[in-house]
């Protein structure tokens, strides 16, 4: 069985996805745009694509402040990307929304005297606050967030930094656990980690990514953590 459990943030505990349509809806609404599902589809596309040049390594928040400006300029609109950037933030920091089971999840996985370790791609006081209004926190040992360690999941940086805050931390007392195969997988992989694919939705694999398990509940998830 492993010691240390590294627990992807959004979408496989935070519900991110309620709170990311829930904060671009509101903005589309204000700029006027009636057409929800296309805004929602242009925005998440852009969006996509700018998460995917940072987790290659390219700077993250000259990026991110572009995002909106190239959603709703493709929708006709033109805004101030960077402020539209700020009320998002300020959106995200109350999505307190936490995964159904999700809660569960983690007590079963504490009880099983399993040192749960936060890993996480994002904005550090927006992680925070919303690991903190959801309820969550207490339940991780350390909580690691690319914008606080300069580098991004799957940089093999990111997760030297999680093996160097343990002594005792080694590739085979530890295992991933995430939603996204180009980040979370592919991260372990980098790290030579054991890694558990969260994919609740029964997303098909179209990256050629290999987690060493694929599990679409908790409880499969479990089973592999604590049974192993």
């Amino acid at each position: 069985m492993k010691k240390y459990v590294i627990l992807d943030l959004d979408d496989t505990l935070l519900d991110f996805t309620r709170g990311e349509i829930e904060g671009v809806t509101t903005l589309l609404a204000e700029h006027g745009v009636t057409d929800t599902a296309r805004g929602l589809q242009v925005y998440q596309t852009i969006n996509t694509a700018i998460w995917q040049q940072i987790e290659q390594g390219a700077p993250r928040e000259p990026l991110l402040n572009t995002r909106f400006a190239k959603a709703f300029g493709a929708l006709g609109i033109s805004v101030d990307g960077a402020a539209l950037e700020r009320r998002y933030h300020a959106m995200l920091d109350h999505n307190f929304y936490v995964l159904p089971g999700a809660q569960d999840f983690l007590d079963t996985l504490q009880k099983g005297q399993l040192t749960l370790v936060g890993g996480t791609n994002g904005t550090k006081t927006i992680q925070l606050n919303r690991l903190e209004g959801s309820g969550i926190a207490g339940y991780f040992d350390r909580l690691f967030i690319s914008q606080d360690l300069g580098v991004d999941k799957p940089d093999p940086a990111f997760f030297n930094a999680i093996f160097a805050a343990y002594s005792d931390m080694t590739a085979a007392s530890t295992i991933m656990v995430g939603d996204h195969l180009a980040s979370d997988i592919q991260g372990a992989l980098n790290g030579h980690l054991d890694s558990i694919w969260y994919n609740p939705h029964h997303d098909i694999n179209f990256e050629g990514i290999q987690p060493t398990y694929e599990v679409d509940s908790y409880a499969a998830a479990e089973h592999v953590l604590l049974d192993d």
